[in-house]
């Protein structure tokens, strides 16, 4: 695997959550994989969860890591070709990408929508050109309109701890004090949508998802309806699409509780966080038995565990090939 962006560079998912289990199980089984190489995390935007779970897995691989915060750390970018560059961006992100390449193996990249020019975010125009001029396997660690490595940790969680074989999945949008991209219900929404699911996304009218990223989900506007019989419920806000970037309402009576719990079938109930408690979810759902969000944190070890497994077992027999050549 030399990318890993969304779930259509996976050719067999099953298979992958498989591996990520089975690393679960045994975390340095094969730490052999990743001596003397090098993953390198290059965050444009905040994180918690993404840089320590991938930080974790790279070193149970027995990879070297190293991290730059490039928003703080690195020079201004520029992202744009042919321009002089007589302004504020010190650093063309041609020069930039290959310098990091030169010095890693392995490369993960975060970077966020600007949530003002769609057409600009959903091109993931800085994320092509990284993966472009980088010259080495790429992992998305969050992008302007997908976060892959999230939506493979929700997916294990859910394989884990489903009690039938199609469980009801519902992708509920929730309120928030500022806009948020559609990062993550749209790839939690690309995930489902490749499996079997009975797959439904409920949001107030405004708030639908790209139509891409909708397929073949049921989309129900009246919340209380769509949680009926649910069996996992998946919380998440997410800014307009069509109105791009922007708050259409404060979202009363949408968040969930311990009362529209009762509508479904004890379902589990999943975050990717962080969460504004009090806002998207409630305190007695969070620190209630039906909360997985600490589940889902710990499986995003595992999930990217999996996917520089692939990364590292494809880097390593192109070498054997290579030497093979040479002899």
């Amino acid at each position: 695997m030399k990318l890993f962006s969304s779930v259509n560079d996976v050719s067999n998912i099953y298979q992958l959550v498989a591996e990520a289990r089975a690393q679960k199980q045994t975390p340095f089984a094969d730490e052999v994989l990743g001596k003397h190489k090098t993953l390198g995390l290059i965050f444009l935007n905040p994180s918690l969860r993404t840089r320590l779970s991938t930080q974790k897995a790279a070193l149970n691989l027995g990879m070297q890591v190293m991290v730059m915060n490039l928003d703080k750390e690195g020079w201004a970018l520029e992202t744009q070709d042919g321009v002089i560059m007589n302004g504020t961006t010190v650093e063309h992100i041609r020069e930039a990408a290959g310098v990091m390449g030169e010095y890693c193996d392995i490369i993960g990249f975060r970077s966020f929508s600007g949530l003002v020019n769609r057409d600009e975010d959903y091109s993931e125009d800085i994320f092509k050109k990284f993966v472009k001029y980088c010259g080495v396997p790429v992992i998305s660690l969050e992008s302007a309109t997908r976060h892959p490595l999230q939506s493979l940790a929700d997916l294990i969680t859910i394989e884990e701890l489903k009690k039938t074989a199609r469980p009801k999945v519902v992708l509920t949008w929730a309120p928030h004090v500022k806009p948020l991209p559609q990062a993550v219900a749209n790839s939690f929404a690309e995930w489902m949508n490749k499996i079997d699911y009975d797959f439904v996304i409920t949001h107030p009218e405004g708030y639908d998802l790209a139509p891409e990223f909708v397929g073949k989900a049921t989309v129900i506007y009246n919340q209380n309806k769509a949680l009926a019989g649910a069996d996992f419920v998946y919380v998440k806000n997410w800014s307009s699409y069509q109105n791009y970037g922007k708050i259409l309402t404060a979202g009363e009576g949408w968040m969930m509780t311990n009362k529209k719990l009762n509508l479904t079938n004890n379902a589990g109930v999943m975050h990717c966080l962080p969460v504004r408690r009090g806002l998207e979810l409630s305190d007695e759902i969070l620190d209630g038995p039906n909360s997985l969000v600490l589940n889902q944190a710990n499986n995003r070890v595992w999930a990217v565990q999996a996917v520089l497994k692939m990364c590292l077992t494809q880097i390593l027999s192109e070498g054997e090939g290579l030497s093979e050549m040479s002899i």
